[in-house]
């Protein structure tokens, strides 16, 4: 799991510095942004292994803001995380594309699986996405 690129999403500067700096310990690498806009333009630049966002912020909200990173890359993994949890969020949360929704305060370690189970899912989709294309010049080329 070290090296993994992590997107950690959340209004709560004092709270994102906070978990940022705890799992830059573990290995991970960590970009903050505290608001929606700010993550979408850091999704724009760089592939992150997992996103870690929170459901309630001010602006856009975190299934806006999830929205809109799945448009720039549908293959984003989404780990929601929320002190104002509801079955309703929650549910449309998954609907639009989260792979998981943790309850604040998470537990680190439940966290660090999320994102370790997040981090193997992209894997294997860029893994079949590399193989698609090349059964697609495989195709294309008559070999």
């Amino acid at each position: 799991m070290p090296g993994e690129k992590i997107l950690l999403v959340d209004d709560e500067v004092e709270f994102a510095q906070t978990l940022a700096e705890r799992l830059e310990t573990r290995g991970l690498k960590v970009d903050v942004a505290n608001d929606g806009n700010a993550a979408i333009k850091f999704a724009g630049k760089r592939s992150y292994d997992a996103v870690v966002l929170d459901l309630a912020m001010p602006g856009l909200d975190g299934i806006e803001t999830l929205k809109a990173l799945r448009e720039i890359n549908p293959d984003l993994q989404i780990i929601l995380l929320t002190g104002h949890a509801t079955v309703q969020k929650g549910v449309e949360a998954i609907k639009q594309g989260a792979v998981d929704l943790l309850e604040k305060p998470a537990k680190l370690e439940d966290l660090l699986s999320k994102i370790e189970d997040a981090s193997s899912k992209k894997a294997l989709l860029v893994e079949k996405h590399i193989e698609d294309e090349l059964a697609d010049i495989m195709r294309k080329k008559s070999w």
